[in-house]
């Protein structure tokens, strides 16, 4: 299988051919040279959360099918373990160790550290390329207009919440479209009327019919499976409302609860969790469901590529039980955890008569990614200063054509520090990195992908490679002081 791109200073500028041989005509799939991009991501999904990946209690048919009519990538990982930093590595192209905003830092009344301005966006690079672009869900990388207002950072529009505190409450009084404040009759913080999620979809779905004759980039970052535990009560929560046992969840803390002194940040109790966090997952399927159909019945499937995703792992917030459903899969760790169950995740591309249906792709893949993949097929120029690799080939079925990344690393700023860095099938993990000299943990994702069985002492000098390319992989930041000055005594 060969591919065949006309390129100029490493864009494409126009299409591309997949084929078994370019120049075969019976035997070649010409590839849109502007086609439409969606990029649904889950917030706290995890790897086992869907019917695809082997979840048994709830049912998810429309993701499934794009993992089983498109390609599923088995090694596909986030940008980090939580919103804000993963959110960032997906933008910037950037992991964590270069990335602008490694952490979540909090600016009041509302709003988060801002992107800076200095550097191309995947939403600008799109944007300059001739791409409508939207953002419809969280956001989490700087408040109206800072330099990382979304509309700052190259979308043409943007609805939903600014903040991902705020968006802890699925009943807001307002959410955001552009720099204007929407406000959701009968919310006030007291009452709940309007599930915010529902009419960001509403307007999800109006953006796809406004630029149905353009091409579009459509991110769709969704809130759902996200802590609180909430839904409205109709036929998706009559579906699963005495599905399971059950144990109330009480949230004891004050400003919990919906009234006069509520505090956005806490969640509401929740008196039954499983079904609530069952109804949520199947409401999020249903949206996929009405994305899909949209495109469908606009005739743009052939010209439209869907990718599905989460931004890490499982939580653990909110009276969320990950261990019933088994939400982390046969890995280790949750959300916060570098461990592989917080922070891979399962990634679906679907694009029919493009690629191959019901197939699965081994390569090794992460968030910072995205950018060069999307510009590639977008034609747009790919910035120098990324750690992203475009998996183009591996998306049209050309193993031999893609390049491998020769590490991937992650860090993350609380928990008293914690680094990872996947090289090959060896997975290196350090925690507490803040206190100095603590142990590196070494583990063969080949023949033991759960990391139960620490082989650090057999391998030192994997380790002590390992440890090296944690130091070389990241650039000091002003903003967000990692303090990751040793490993291992170095």
């Amino acid at each position: 299988m060969m591919i065949c791109n006309k390129v100029s200073g490493g864009a494409v500028v126009s299409s591309l051919i997949f084929a078994a041989g370019c120049g075969t005509p019976d035997e070649q799939v010409m590839i849109p040279e502007k086609p439409n991009i969606i990029y649904i991501l889950a917030d706290d999904l995890g790897y086992g959360d869907l019917g695809f990946t082997g979840q048994e209690k709830f049912e998810t048919p429309n993701i499934d099918r794009l993992f089983e009519d498109g390609m599923f990538f088995t090694d596909h990982y986030a940008g980090s373990t939580v919103s804000a930093p993963s959110r960032s590595s997906l933008m910037t192209g950037q992991h964590t160790g270069n990335t602008p905003i490694r952490g979540n830092i909090e600016i009041y009344p509302e709003g988060q550290h801002p992107l800076p301005d200095d550097q191309p966006g995947l939403a600008r690079l799109l944007q300059e390329a001739g791409y409508a672009t939207g953002a419809f869900g969280k956001w989490g990388l700087g408040f109206i207009g800072t330099t990382g207002d979304p509309n700052n950072q190259g979308f043409d529009i943007f609805y939903g919440y600014n903040c991902q505190r705020i968006a802890h409450r699925y009943y807001p009084p307002y959410i955001w479209h552009n720099e204007e404040q929407v406000f959701l009759e009968g919310n006030d913080w007291t009452n709940k009327e309007v599930y915010a999620q529902d009419v960001i979809q509403e307007k999800t779905l109006a953006f796809i019919e406004e630029n149905k004759d353009n091409p579009f980039f459509l991110f769709v970052p969704s809130l759902i499976p996200h802590a609180e535990l909430i839904v409205p009560d109709d036929t998706i929560w009559q579906r699963y409302r005495d599905k399971y046992p059950e144990t109330p969840w009480i949230n004891q803390r004050e400003g919990a609860e919906y009234g006069p002194d509520l505090d956005p940040i806490l969640y509401a109790s929740v008196e039954k969790p499983r079904a609530t966090y069952a109804a949520m997952v199947a409401r999020l399927d249903m949206y996929v469901g009405q994305i899909m159909d949209k495109i469908e019945a606009l005739g743009l499937e052939e010209n439209t590529l869907i990718m599905f995703t989460s931004d890490n792992g499982p939580h653990q917030e909110g009276g969320n039980d990950p261990e019933f459903f088994n939400s982390r899969g046969d890995f280790r760790g949750y959300k916060r955890d570098l461990y592989e169950g917080g922070i891979r995740v399962p990634l679906a591309a679907f694009w029919p008569g493009v690629i191959a249906e019901g197939s699965t792709s081994n390569h090794v893949s992460a968030f910072w990614d995205m950018l060069p993949t999307f510009s590639e097929l977008a034609g747009a120029e790919i910035p120098g200063k990324i750690d992203g690799i475009s998996f183009v080939p591996a998306l049209l079925g050309n193993n031999e054509a893609q390049q491998q990344h020769e590490y991937l690393y992650w860090e993350f700023h609380e928990r008293n520090g914690r680094q990872a860095l996947r090289k090959g099938d060896w997975k290196a993990v350090r925690y507490n990195v803040f206190q100095g000299d603590n142990p590196t943990e070494l583990y063969d994702l080949r023949t033991d992908p759960s990391e139960s069985n620490d082989i650090a002492k057999q391998h030192p000098a994997i380790v002590q490679r390992m440890e090296e390319l944690m130091i070389e992989a990241r650039t000091d930041s002003e903003i967000f002081d990692f303090q990751a000055t040793t490993v291992s005594g170095q």
